[in-house]
């Protein structure tokens, strides 16, 4: 028999909830929505990411899928939490996460997210405008989407309130990162 799965009224409600099984869930509209596993595309491209990243950093603040981020509800239907594909701490998360891999609103934001785009319309939609926009309300200083589906790496960094583009990078341009200025990884590299 299937249990039905609780509403919350608050963030902070939710944050409280364990369902013993370490599923993944959004929080909308107050009802739990599961995420599904990633996929195998889509995970190779962000550990292969994160292993160019933990050249350059401290390899305990780069995080896959795991890393939960509070966002705010910008319009009906919008997810109060996201899990990044990617996602790049700062020093002082290491301690405020302790109980909890959750960067709430009242945290400084991470350094940097990465959204790799699923298939279907719906997903560009997501992760084009809806990610971007809550993402940009949290204050993340850069965010990057990874398109497979274009071979494609949209660089946007936080100027004021708003994202503009740092670039659009493809093939064997290498990426401009403001943060990592030492960065040497073209998108080509990204997608192999």
């Amino acid at each position: 028999m299937t249990q039905a799965k609780p509403r919350f009224s608050t963030f902070e409600e939710y944050l409280t909830y364990d369902d013993a099984d370490n599923s993944r869930y959004e929080l909308i509209d107050g009802e739990l929505v599961e995420l599904p596993p990633e996929s195998e595309p889509n995970d190779w491209i962000a550990l292969n990411l994160r292993d160019v990243l933990i050249q350059l950093i401290n390899r305990r603040l780069v995080r896959l899928h795991n890393c939960e981020i509070q966002v705010p509800v910008l319009k009906k239907g919008d997810a109060q939490n996201r899990y990044p594909d990617l996602v790049v701490l700062r020093e002082e998360h290491l301690a405020l996460t302790q109980k909890r891999l959750t960067i709430k609103l009242d945290m400084p934001p991470p350094q940097l997210v990465v959204e790799v785009v699923s298939p279907g319309q719906r997903n560009r939609e997501r992760d084009y405008k809806r990610k971007r926009d809550q993402y940009c309300r949290v204050g993340i200083p850069e965010y990057w989407i990874i398109d497979p589906e274009q071979k494609t790496v949209l660089v946007l960094m936080l100027e004021g309130d708003v994202y503009v583009e740092v670039g659009q990078f493809q093939g064997s341009s290498p990426i401009i990162s403001p943060l990592f200025s030492n960065l040497a990884i073209a998108p080509e590299q990204v997608f192999q």
